[in-house]
């Protein structure tokens, strides 16, 4: 598991690119037959992936955590962005299809990952908090039936918002948050931008509370975002690639621009659970 310390925004505004992005770039994830884990100090959260291609893939604490598994004082949300898998959990298998995700509660002991066809592997991208009560696992899919043991996204929390004519038309997807998928303090869900398309969260805000993540995916090998940080008055960017994260404090805003139209995962974890709880920047104020 890779450790990634917190940083201060007086320390931020002096960086140079490569500093930024060893900080705060994610850009190793999705490697085949393997689970990446980067732990940040901002609020504790663990990003990371799980691609099994020829085995399945045991989800471990390791030393990093000084705990006897790795959901023994955490929650995790899971959303599949690969070929159809399984999630096995204390012996019980959940199967998990594209862009369909999973909230797995604290208290669960043995988890593994597997793909159904080794030929379209899964690819499981994992989101980790604290956690201080244990709410149940589910499997969360944003449309289609009701199954049993499914949570499907609520109509109210598909979003449409922004238009073409500022470029930032978008469908937000709500997976885990308050009154869908219960949990301790994560939320994450799922942003796609239309063709056409290429701006994400601006006008663009900070949440103070809640720290959060991005991973960007959907993309062409040409394509990348510029992923907008930063105080509002002291911003910098980081230039992001198909199916990379980025981690952004509490204290900097969180926005993007791509060369085409894309999708990201964002996950929050902090001090509450509102998602409306942002303090909005004005456009005449960044620099």
């Amino acid at each position: 598991m890779e450790l990634r310390t917190a940083a201060s925004p007086k320390d931020v505004k002096h960086y140079d690119t490569d500093r930024l992005r060893s900080e705060f770039l994610i850009d190793d994830l999705f490697k085949a037959d393997d689970i990446k884990l980067v732990y940040s100090y901002i609020d504790r959260i663990i990003t990371g992936s799980a691609v099994p291609v020829k085995k399945k893939l045991k989800l471990t604490a390791g030393d990093e955590l000084r705990a006897q598994y790795f959901l023994e004082r955490r929650e995790m949300g899971v959303i599949n962005i690969g070929g159809a898998g399984i999630i096995t959990i204390d012996g019980k298998d959940y199967e998990i299809g594209f862009k369909e995700g999973m909230y797995i509660g604290m208290g669960s002991k043995d988890i593994t990952f597997a793909s159904i066809n080794p030929k379209k592997p899964a690819k499981f991208y994992l989101n980790s908090a604290p956690a201080h009560k244990t709410y149940p696992t589910v499997v969360i899919k944003p449309e289609g039936k009701k199954e049993k043991g499914v949570v499907i996204v609520k109509k109210e929390n598909k979003v449409e918002c922004g238009s073409m004519q500022d470029a930032n038309h978008r469908t937000i997807c709500k997976y885990i948050l308050p009154g869908q998928v219960e949990s301790c303090q994560l939320e994450m869900g799922m942003t796609h931008l239309e063709e056409g398309s290429v701006w994400n969260t601006m006008p663009c805000h900070t949440h103070d509370r809640r720290m959060e993540v991005y991973l960007y995916f959907e993309m062409g090998k040409d394509d990348l975002v510029f992923h907008y940080m930063g105080e509002p008055n002291e911003t910098r960017h980081i230039i992001m690639r198909n199916e990379q994260a980025v981690i952004s404090p509490s204290w900097s805003i969180h926005s993007g621009c791509g060369t085409k139209n894309y999708t990201f995962i964002w996950g929050m974890v902090g001090e509450n659970q509102d998602f409306d709880d942002m303090d909005h920047c004005k456009m005449t104020d960044l620099r």
